[in-house]
């Protein structure tokens, strides 16, 4: 602050801007300016001007200051070993799409070849923004909202994510409901979907005497549409019909077990995926042993893997290839983002990118062999091409494989083994996007996280309200309830007849182009506001002698978050954009209705409206002009290095959070008799 002979303005003060020599008092985001102008040696001598701070004031003036956090701040959890961060990050990107989609899609897209523009895009879009996305949550130690502030213009970004991450558990437990009801219909023999049981006699006779004159549907489909679904008693969206209570129970034994898994946090969670996280490469193992004895298998991997060159001109497999690195990863949903969170400060987050992107195609990549092994067996038992019976999504794992499973001798254990993994790698997704969600509100609300009865009070509650928002919204009631509430109906219609039109629906649009238009935000946000160069710099200080691998591959994934990453987001989303206007959805024979592709697209614009929302919250909340506004929205706040602050052992200095309004003081005529004589001395 300049002396003069009127009253003066202090000036804003960030992080890393103050000046040592200058005394400075922080109170409810305001700056007093003590003007001693005096040497230190005659500082007692002189009266200091004095501030008596408001009634209101949360903390008195004598708080020692070399405390950096607040002594209402609550300590966050930390993983108990290495592993179990891993394991988690693991669990959490192997999911269902890497056995359900990856295969299919290879095949579709050329065989080998679409392994160019899958690594391609690995390497350009999928590591980097994982990179990002761990590097911020692990520097801020904080979940996917409070992590913005280091640039509060952007929370509607965490926001989003949140929203993401609502819909996602929403529809993700569903499908674990239904690996339980297969899980329970595979303890009986013969299986209640092979041709051996009595019920199914008469179908595969009628099958078997068409000769392929017709297209029979198989005992597996019967089973999947009529006594899982029930889907032939309802004609579309608008009739979701009765509820299907075997399912209902399913969706609630699906939300306990999440609760009793993450009662703890971490603690209990972390525990759980070194069975959940590794059981499943047992079975793949196992799959794809029994696999390669099986008459036939060789043709189904020749098919899964033949290359086909001229299918790298089609466009739709570049778009095939960087969605399915999107969304098996997991980014830009705010789990990795929460996981890394709880990780200690000194974390190399660039050795654990490298080892989880890597394993998570690795393992798509060996799951087909483990898919299309046995697919070749049963193409080969029928006497049909591979094409015939291949599938994905919800097709695949519960028509295509259990029907091919249900030829093997020993059916039961195999059909018992593959949905016992298929129900670990679901819920191993769930842990991560329910700790996303729950991270992000205990970090809002931290006196929840302070509590272990609370946090598990509100975990309890969470599991709660999403099932009954399931019950609730399972009626014939369905039409008439606002449009607010129906991004929420597939769940009432997981256990209703019609529900597989919900899911569909909302597995469609929920992680569409909303979550595209998330990821580019956060990438383009910290690139260019927050600043790429000090991104960089953040990573190098979390990793310890950061060797010079790490520092030259920074400047590789520099590269990436400003040019090469945006450019193909947004390739994506263009693509997405024009297929969505292009082609109509549909399920089966069923073709949706204009009002219910409408639904969808609501429901992804939901999501990602939050971000010029709560942009305009943080504009607003700024003083000044327009341009002052955005300048100040976009600087971290000083809370942003306390983690680094506190893993260095340095102390953080008084500095203001942010001035809100201008604040003003008097020079008095003994400021000016201090620098007389100040003059005097050095004279």
């Amino acid at each position: 602050m300049q002396g003069g002979s009127g009253g003066t303005t202090a000036p804003e003060r960030r992080p890393g801007t103050g000046h040592e020599e200058q005394s400075s008092l922080h109170q409810n985001g305001h700056i007093v300016a003590l003007n001693g102008h005096a040497p230190h040696a005659a500082a007692a001598a002189l009266p200091m001007p004095q501030f008596t701070p408001p009634a209101s004031s949360p903390a008195p003036m004598d708080t020692p200051m070399d405390t950096p956090t607040s002594s209402t701040t609550v300590l966050r959890e930390q993983w108990e070993g290495k592993h179990e961060f891993l394991l988690s990050c693991i669990g959490y990107c192997v999911g269902l799409g890497n056995v359900w989609r990856f295969p299919y899609l290879c095949y579709r897209n050329g065989g080998g070849v679409f392994l160019i523009p899958y690594f391609l895009m690995l390497f350009v879009t999928g590591v980097p923004l994982f990179l990002m996305e761990l590097s911020l949550g692990q520097y801020g130690s904080a979940g996917p909202i409070t992590v913005w502030k280091c640039c509060p213009l952007l929370k509607g970004i965490g926001i989003g994510m949140l929203c993401v991450s609502v819909l996602v558990c929403l529809y993700y437990n569903v499908i674990i409901a239904w690996t339980f009801y297969y899980l329970g219909s595979s303890l009986q023999s013969p299986l209640p979907w092979s041709c051996d049981h009595v019920d199914n006699a008469a179908i595969c006779g009628n099958a078997s005497a068409a000769n392929g004159s017709s297209d029979p549907l198989s005992p597996t489909e019967i089973f999947w549409n009529e006594r899982v679904l029930g889907v032939v008693h309802s004609e579309g969206l608008h009739d979701p019909g009765p509820v299907r209570w075997q399912l209902a129970l399913c969706l609630l034994a699906a939300w306990i077990i999440i609760f009793l898994c993450m009662m703890k946090g971490i603690r209990s969670s972390g525990k759980v995926v070194y069975v959940t996280a590794t059981f499943p490469y047992l079975v793949l193992v196992v799959l794809v042993i029994r696999g390669a004895t099986l008459e036939g298998s060789l043709q189904g991997v020749a098919f899964y893997l033949t290359p086909d060159w001229g299918r790298l001109a089609n466009a739709q497999v570049w778009n095939d290839a960087a969605s399915q690195i999107f969304y098996s990863l997991g980014i830009g949903v705010g789990g990795l983002l929460s996981m890394a969170s709880y990780n200690k400060f000194d974390n190399n987050v660039i050795r654990d990118t490298i080892i989880i992107t890597m394993g998570n195609c690795a393992t798509s990549f060996f799951a087909g062999f483990a898919i299309f092994s046995v697919l070749g067996h049963m193409a080969w038992r029928k006497g049909v091409a591979v094409q015939e019976v291949a599938d994905s999504g919800p097709g695949l794992a519960f028509v295509a494989y259990p029907e091919a499973l249900a030829l093997l001798p020993g059916s039961v254990f195999w059909s018992i083994l593959f949905f016992i993994m298929l129900f670990m790698l679901g819920v191993d997704t769930l842990f991560g996007n329910m700790e996303g969600i729950t991270t992000a509100v205990l970090d809002e609300f931290p006196h929840l996280r302070g509590n272990t009865l609370h946090k598990s009070l509100f975990l309890g509650v969470l599991c709660f309200c999403f099932y009954l928002m399931g019950l609730l919204l399972v009626t014939n009631v369905s039409l008439c309830v606002c449009v607010c509430v129906c991004v929420l109906i597939f769940i009432l219609s997981s256990s209703s007849q019609g529900g597989i039109y919900w899911f569909t629906l909302i597995d469609s649009f929920s992680t569409s182009f909303g979550l595209i238009i998330i990821t580019l935000f956060m990438c383009l946000g910290i690139s260019f506001f927050y600043g790429v160069n000090q991104f960089c710099q953040d990573i190098v200080d979390m990793i310890p002698l950061c060797p010079p691998w790490c520092r030259r591959l920074l400047l590789y994934f520099k590269a990436c978050w400003v040019f090469c990453t945006p450019f193909l987001l947004l390739f994506i989303l263009t693509y997405i954009f024009i297929e969505m206007y292009n082609t109509s959805l549909h399920y089966g024979a069923y073709v949706y209705p204009r009002w219910g592709k409408a639904l969808g697209v609501c429901m992804g614009a939901t999501c990602c409206l939050q971000i010029p929302i709560w942009a305009l919250v943080a504009l607003c909340r700024e003083t000044g002009t327009l341009r002052d506004r955005f300048q100040k929205s976009i600087r971290p706040l000083n809370c942003w290095r306390e983690n680094y602050l506190n893993s260095v052992g340095r102390v953080q200095e008084a500095e203001p959070e942010r001035v809100e309004a201008p604040f003003t003081v008097t020079l008095t005529d003994m400021d000016f008799t201090a620098m007389t004589w100040e003059r005097g001395s050095e004279a």
